[in-house]
C-alpha cells in the first residue's frame, strides 16, 4: 500500500470514529492533520448525532466537561447543520442521520421552527414524523410542514401512479379481445402467437393473417378494492405507502376503493382517500394500541361481490384484540372467493418484522402473508386482479433478506 493510500484510509476511519480516535490516529499518520477544513466540519456534523457526549437539543446548561459539538437550542445552529449535512452527504445518507437526530438527539421540538423545518429533506421518514407530532405542532409551522408532507406525497405519486394505473387497466381490461380495430388497442403477443404459422421463410417475416385488439371498453367499478391499514406506531412507513396508494386507487373508475385505518378503534378514510391524500395523512393517528379483528368485521360490510374483491391486510400482525376470531374471518373470506393478502410490511426495504406464527397460521388457509416494496405493488395488483395463485406470486415479489 502507497502512503497515499495509507493516509486515506487514516481519514476515512478518523471520521468513522470521531474525536476520541483523533490523537491515535495522527500519530499513525506521522503527525500531520487528518481532515482539512471541508472534513472537519463534515466531521463537526456527524459528531453531533453520533458523538455520545453530544447533545443535539437541550434546554439545560452545557456541561463544561467534553462536549465536542453541540447545537444546543439555537434554531440557526441547526438551520446550519441541516445545511452542512445537505451539502456533505447524498440525499438517502440525508435521511439517515436526519432520523438518527430525531431518535437519538430530540431534533422533533426544533421541528416545530418554520424556519428549520423548511431547511428539512423532505422524506417518508420526515412525513411519519410529523404525522405523529401533529397534535403539537404550533400554528405558525402547519403550512410548511403541510408544504413538506405534500412533496413527499408528490414525489411518491410521480413514482408509482403511472405504473399502479397500467397494471389495473391492463389486467381487467384487456383480458377480452375487440372486433374493432385499434393502433393503441393492438395486442402483439396475441397477434405474434397466434401468426407463427404464417412466418414467411424466404422474407423472414411474419405476415399476419389476423390481428387481436383488446376491449377498451370499461365497466364502473368492476372490481372492490379493500385496503386495511395498521396504524400502529411500528407500521408508519406501511401506513403512508398505503394511504398514498389508496389515493391511486380511488381516482380509478374500474375500482371501488375503500381505505380504512384502525388501531383500537377504526377510521374510515375513503372520503379523504379520494379527495386528497395529504388531507388523508393528517387524519391518520399514528401509534396506540391494535385490534385488527375489529377492522376486518368493519369492512366486510364492503364485499358484496367476493369473487370481484380484493383484500389487502397492511399489518405487522400483532394482534391485540381476538386472534381466533380474526383467523375465522380471515378465512371466511377467502373461502367465499375474496383475493385475500397481508402485506407485512409495505416499505423501501419491505423486509417486516411480525407476528410470524399468526403470519403461520393465515398462510395454511392460503392467505399468503409477506412483505413488499412499493415499486413491486404494480405487479403484485395486475396479479391478484388477473386471478393468479397468489401463493405463486408472493413468491415472486417478496424481497430477499425477509
Amino acid at each position: 500500500m502507497s502512503d497515499n493510500e495509507h493516509f486515506e484510509q487514516l481519514k476515512r476511519w478518523r471520521l468513522i470514529l470521531g474525536h476520541s480516535a483523533n490523537d491515535k490516529l495522527s500519530d499513525m499518520a506521522n503527525g500531520q492533520e487528518l481532515l482539512d477544513s471541508e472534513q472537519s466540519l463534515m466531521d463537526q456534523a456527524l459528531a453531533a448525532i453520533y458523538d455520545e457526549t453530544t447533545e443535539i437539543m437541550t434546554d439545560k446548561p452545557k456541561n463544561s466537561g467534553g462536549r465536542s459539538a453541540s447545537l444546543g437550542s439555537s434554531s440557526p445552529k441547526l438551520t446550519k447543520w441541516l445545511g452542512d449535512v445537505r451539502s456533505f452527504f447524498p440525499s438517502d445518507i440525508v435521511s439517515v442521520i436526519q432520523a438518527d437526530a430525531i431518535e437519538r438527539k430530540g431534533l422533533t421540538q426544533l421541528l416545530f421552527e418554520p424556519e428549520t423545518l423548511s431547511q428539512v429533506k423532505p422524506d417518508i421518514r420526515m412525513v411519519a414524523t410529523l404525522i405523529a407530532l401533529k397534535g403539537r405542532i404550533p400554528e405558525k409551522t402547519k403550512e410548511t410542514a403541510r408544504l413538506l408532507v405534500r412533496e413527499v406525497v408528490d414525489e411518491i405519486l410521480a413514482r408509482l401512479e403511472h405504473e399502479i394505473r397500467r397494471a389495473v387497466t391492463g389486467a381487467l381490461n384487456r383480458r377480452k379481445h375487440s372486433p374493432l380495430p385499434s393502433m393503441t388497442g393492438l395486442d402483439w403477443k396475441t397477434t405474434i402467437r397466434r401468426n407463427l404459422k404464417h412466418y414467411d421463410l424466404d422474407s423472414q417475416k411474419l405476415i399476419p393473417e389476423r390481428f387481436y385488439f383488446f376491449e377498451r371498453a370499461r365497466r364502473s367499478k368492476e372490481w372492490t378494492v379493500i385496503l386495511d391499514i395498521d396504524q400502529s406506531g411500528s407500521m408508519a412507513d406501511s401506513v403512508i405507502y398505503a394511504s398514498i396508494i389508496g389515493s391511486i386507487f380511488a381516482s380509478l373508475p374500474a375500482l371501488d376503493t375503500h381505505v380504512v385505518a384502525f388501531d383500537t378503534e377504526v377510521a374510515d378514510l375513503s372520503e379523504q382517500c379520494a379527495n386528497d391524500p395529504v388531507d388523508m395523512l393528517f387524519g391518520i393517528q399514528l401509534g396506540g394500541g391494535t385490534d385488527i379483528n375489529k377492522s376486518v368485521q368493519y369492512c366486510e360490510q364492503f364485499i358484496s361481490d367476493p369473487k370481484k374483491t380484493l383484500f389487502i391486510l397492511i399489518s405487522d400482525l400483532y394482534e391485540g384484540g381476538n386472534q381466533a376470531s380474526l383467523i375465522r374471518r380471515m378465512e371466511n373470506m377467502r373461502q367465499s372467493g375474496v383475493s385475500v393478502i397481508c402485506l407485512l410490511a409495505l416499505s423501501d426495504s419491505g423486509v417486516p418484522s411480525y407476528d410470524a406464527a399468526l403470519a403461520k397460521k393465515l398462510s395454511t388457509f392460503g392467505i399468503p402473508c409477506f412483505g413488499c416494496t412499493p415499486d413491486r405493488l404494480p405487479e403484485l395488483i395486475a396479479g391478484a386482479l388477473q386471478g393468479r395463485d397468489l401463493q405463486e406470486l408472493a413468491s415472486a415479489i417478496e424481497p430477499a433478506g425477509k
